[in-house]
């Protein structure tokens, strides 16, 4: 293996992103200093003062061969992932899901971080990124305004988000397409859209489970200047989303349908579809309840939920290339959550993604992007292909390139089996500046 050059990369956050690229370079004899707020300053999520702290659910999400959450996590097994070991020594009963218990997850982490000596510890505010030293940033969502401030910078102010305000993402496979059909209102659009109408006692039977279903945080005012939540925008009257998302006009060889919620693809595709008008706030489980009930959705597979809350995140498509470098400052990378992915696993995974490239160029080697067949390649791909309406997205099947020639109940298992051969493949080809 090459040796690696001396110079020290700088990683700025001690999230799971940032522990992971830390502990991967680190292990391949690169110096990393490892910035760190805590406990000098808290984002408003955080209250542990260890690395990789979780701040929400502790799952992981399941680990089952026909998930595309199973998929990442043996493909990040594939590539050496620290985390994901940690992950599993820290696990409590959570029957096909890999559940840690959090602190114990944070104090393994940290001991580890704490044990390496390729890693220098520094506990600062950082608010200013260097563009010209080699630096991975990686400091989370709810970062300091400081250091979104300075990425601002870097980006360009546009390409700096400060929340969600996400419709739900659902697949193509579990629309009835009896139940729907092709064309834009007026025509302006070819088949860019699928409506799915509803008549009049469908229509009130979903506004009454929308209108009284379980929001996910009661307050928002903050996040939502500007974007109503549907269900919010319902409260206002019965036929409040009949002249809003829910028009029922423009359809001249539909009949009169007395509402129609529309669907626009999400990828080139059409694998996935997203509910156009539907930011929600609800809980989860109340938006697989309550959309299941427009007829064309009854199998509703959501893989990407409504949100609406804070999240610092950067226009991944205008701002990063699939190697998580800034286009316009390349030698600042973008892992976690900042770069707009969604999900713990996720974040680790970018993590180690971009200590690889960061190894990579310090041994004059090209960076690298995994195959479009994996998970994490398709999940890259996503992000950073352009798209109008950017949010961020977590490992699904459906941003997969399609299998065709498999029984539709045996499709997620091959999609699995891609995946693990072509990071088999993958990591071979990779050679000495590999994992």
């Amino acid at each position: 293996m090459t040796e690696s050059k001396t110079a020290a990369v700088d990683i700025i956050g001690g999230g799971l992103a940032g522990s992971e690229a830390a502990l991967a370079l680190a292990e391949r004899g690169v110096r990393a200093r490892l910035f760190e707020a805590k406990p000098l300053w808290f984002s408003p999520a955080h209250k542990n003062a260890g690395y990789a702290e979780i701040v929400c659910s502790n799952s992981l999400k399941s680990t089952a061969e026909t998930t595309a959450s199973g998929a990442l996590k043996n493909e990040l097994d594939a590539l050496g992932c620290r985390l994901l070991r940690i992950a599993r020594q820290s696990s409590v009963p959570a029957g096909s899901a890999l559940a840690v218990n959090r602190d114990e997850f944070s104090a393994r982490v940290t001991a580890a971080v704490e044990a390496c000596d390729n890693i220098e510890r520094v506990n600062a505010v950082v608010t200013e990124i260097d563009p010209e030293r080699l630096t991975l940033v990686c400091a989370g969502p709810v970062c300091h305004d400081g250091l979104a401030r300075s990425l601002a910078k870097l980006t360009g102010e546009s390409a700096l988000y400060f929340f969600d305000a996400a419709a739900p993402i659902i697949t193509a496979d579990c629309i009835d397409m009896s139940r729907a059909f092709f064309g834009a209102r007026y025509g302006k659009g070819d088949d860019d859209y699928l409506n799915c109408p509803m008549t009049k006692d469908e229509y009130l039977a979903f506004y009454d489970a929308l209108v009284s279903a379980e929001r996910a945080v009661e307050k928002t005012g903050e996040v939502f200047e500007g974007c109503m939540p549907v269900e919010v925008m319902a409260a206002r009257g019965v036929d409040a989303l009949r002249f809003g998302p829910l028009r029922p006009v423009g359809f001249r060889d539909a009949g009169k349908p007395y509402a129609v919620l529309q669907l626009r693809r999400e990828n080139a595709e059409g694998s996935l579809f997203n509910m156009v008008g539907f930011q929600t706030n609800l809980k989860f489980g109340e938006q697989k309840r309550v959309f299941s009930l427009i007829p064309a959705l009854k199998n509703i597979e959501i893989v990407r939920y409504g949100v609406m809350h804070r999240n610092t995140f950067i226009n991944a498509p205008v701002a990063i290339n699939g190697d998580l470098r800034l286009k316009k400052h390349p030698n600042v990378f973008v892992a976690g959550q900042l770069c707009g992915v969604e999900g713990y696993v996720e974040s680790i995974a970018t993590g180690l993604v971009a200590a690889l490239n960061a190894y990579r160029v310090l041994n004059d080697a090209e960076t690298v992007m995994p195959p479009r067949e994996t998970v994490l390649g398709a999940l890259l791909h996503y992000i950073t292909q352009p798209n109008g309406d950017f949010q961020p997205m977590n490992a699904n099947f459906g941003i997969l390139p399609y299998i065709d020639g498999v029984k539709k109940s045996e499709r997620k298992r091959a999609y699995y089996d891609r995946s693990a051969s072509a990071v088999r493949e993958w990591v071979q080809k990779m050679g000495d500046c590999g994992v």
